[in-house]
C-alpha cells in the first residue's frame, strides 16, 4: 500500500489550506487504496483572516494547530516527516501555501519557502519520488525543482509570469485537468484558481492523485 505525505498550511482558503481541496485530496488518496499522513509547520500564520468579512483579525493563529482541524487531530509537525517512510507528497492549495509555507503572496518572483518545507520538498525531488501540487501550490514547483520544471496554476497571467520568473515553465490548464512534468515526476492542477464549482475541483484532484500514485516506483 502506497503511503502519501500531505502538507497542510492552516485551515481556510484566505490564510491557510483550502478546506475543500484538502478534504478531496484525503478522500481520493483513500479511494485509491493508499494511506496518508498529514503534516504542517509549527509556526504562526502570516496573518489570520475573518473569512466572513475578509478582514484581518487578532489574535493570530498557529499553522499546525489550525491544520489539525482538517486532519481531525491526526497530524504531525513537519520536522517529523521522514521522506524514506513515504512514496509521494501532496500539497493542497489555499493561500497558506503562498503565505505560510512560502512568501510567494508578498514577494512573487522573488519568493522563498519556509526552510523546513523546502527541505522536505527537495528531499522528495532528489529521491525521485512523485509529488502533486494543487491550486496556488504549483507556484512553489520552480523553487523546489529548479529551471525548466513544469507547472500550472490555470491561466492567471500574473501568477504564471511569476512562476516563469522563478525559472519554471507554465502550462495553461482548466480545473478538470492536470499537467505532468514527467522528468521531475511532479503533477499539478489549478483547482480553485480557476474552478467555478466543486465538481471541477473534484475531477482535477482525482486525476492528480491517480497520476501521482501511478508515478510511484
Amino acid at each position: 500500500m502506497k503511503k502519501i505525505a500531505i502538507i497542510l498550511s492552516g485551515s481556510g482558503v484566505f490564510d491557510g489550506t483550502e478546506i475543500t481541496e484538502s478534504i478531496l485530496t484525503l478522500l481520493h488518496v483513500a479511494k485509491a487504496g493508499a494511506q496518508y499522513q498529514c503534516f504542517a509547520p509549527n509556526i504562526d500564520q502570516l496573518h489570520t483572516i475573518n473569512h466572513l468579512t475578509g478582514e484581518e483579525m487578532q489574535p493570530n493563529r498557529n499553522v499546525l494547530v489550525e491544520s489539525a482541524r482538517i486532519a481531525r487531530g491526526e497530524i504531525k509537525e513537519i520536522k517529523e516527516l521522514n521522506v524514506e517512510d513515504f512514496d509521494a507528497l501532496i500539497l493542497p492549495g489555499g493561500f497558506g501555501a503562498a503565505k505560510n509555507l512560502s512568501d510567494f503572496a508578498t514577494k512573487g518572483p522573488k519568493a522563498n519557502m519556509n526552510p523546513d518545507i523546502l527541505s522536505i520538498c527537495k528531499s522528495f525531488a532528489v529521491s525521485k519520488k512523485p509529488a502533486g501540487y494543487i491550486c496556488i501550490s504549483p507556484a512553489l514547483i520552480p523553487i523546489v525543482y529548479g529551471a525548466d520544471s513544469i507547472a500550472t496554476i490555470g491561466h492567471d497571467p500574473d501568477t504564471a509570469s511569476a512562476i516563469e520568473s522563478l525559472g519554471g515553465k507554465h502550462v495553461q490548464c482548466n480545473a478538470k485537468n492536470i499537467v505532468i512534468d514527467e522528468v521531475n515526476k511532479v503533477v499539478s492542477t489549478p483547482a480553485y484558481m480557476v474552478a467555478t464549482d466543486i465538481l471541477e475541483v473534484d475531477t482535477g484532484i482525482s486525476k492528480l492523485i491517480k497520476a501521482v500514485i501511478n508515478l510511484c516506483s
